[in-house]
């Protein structure tokens, strides 16, 4: 299985995954160029999707959802002017050719929110992003995975050191806002396992914290609760940078 995440952030988000014998996408952000352009890098073409998985209907998650008009969407939430969408509940298993994705609930501003899973047979990606808090009865269907990307939205001191608005920063904050890098990585040090081998941080506030910042706090939350990372690459993932799991 190759992973590509080819932006994360609030200004998009889109993710490929490809196997043997499928290719998805979670989510479709970003412009038109920015998308046209990695896949062309990843030596992908969007009409050989097979699915693409809505994980909730914000601009930076859907905006460029013509590109996959005639490809079946998947989606828990309403996604409104979309012909025909294929609607899915919590943790169920959707097979697409040697694919299973299964859907993760999460809490996020926008109703239904979704993370996945996604598994070959032989490797799993969990993927996560855009959620508040992350329940403790979701956390068995996300250990030991192979691959995380995860969120690391907020540095907590420089979003309330922001110019924004008091009541966004409390969004952001709330239950139903963003993980922030503490939060991120605490949750990663009951998630990962001896399958794992990689991690990205993703969807990283531009304004409201670093890569640097995100990664020194994973390493300082890991070593504080006596969990090597030596056999797990850890990164950040940029707003337009292409990271590739492979």
């Amino acid at each position: 299985m190759r992973v590509d995440l080819l932006c994360s952030g609030s200004k998009g988000n889109c993710c490929l995954i490809r196997s043997e014998k499928a290719q998805i996408v979670i989510d479709c952000g970003s412009t038109k160029r920015h998308l046209m352009q990695a896949f062309k890098a990843v030596d992908a073409v969007p009409e050989n999707t097979h699915g693409i998985f809505i994980t909730h209907t914000h601009s930076d998650h859907i905006s460029q959802k013509k590109i996959f008009a005639n490809i079946p969407m998947y989606s828990y939430c309403d996604i409104g002017d979309v012909e025909c969408p294929v609607h899915v509940e919590p943790f169920q298993v959707i097979g697409i050719e040697d694919l299973r994705i299964q859907v993760i609930p999460l809490s996020h501003d926008c109703p239904k929110t979704a993370g996945y899973v996604v598994t070959d047979g032989s490797q799993t990606l969990v993927y996560i992003t855009d959620t508040g808090y992350l329940a403790n009865s979701n956390k068995p269907y996300l250990k030991n995975a192979n691959y995380y990307i995860f969120e690391s939205n907020h540095d907590v001191a420089m979003l309330m050191a922001t110019n924004r608005p008091l009541f966004l920063k409390q969004r952001i904050l709330s239950p139903s806002g963003h993980l922030n890098n503490e939060d991120c990585a605490k949750n990663l040090t009951e998630l990962v396992g001896d399958q794992t081998s990689q991690i990205i941080l993703a969807h990283i506030s531009q304004e409201a914290n670093t890569a640097e910042l995100a990664l020194k706090t994973t390493y300082e939350v890991f070593e504080r609760k006596e969990i090597s990372l030596e056999h797990i690459t850890v990164r950040a993932a940029g707003q337009y940078d292409i990271e590739t799991i492979a």
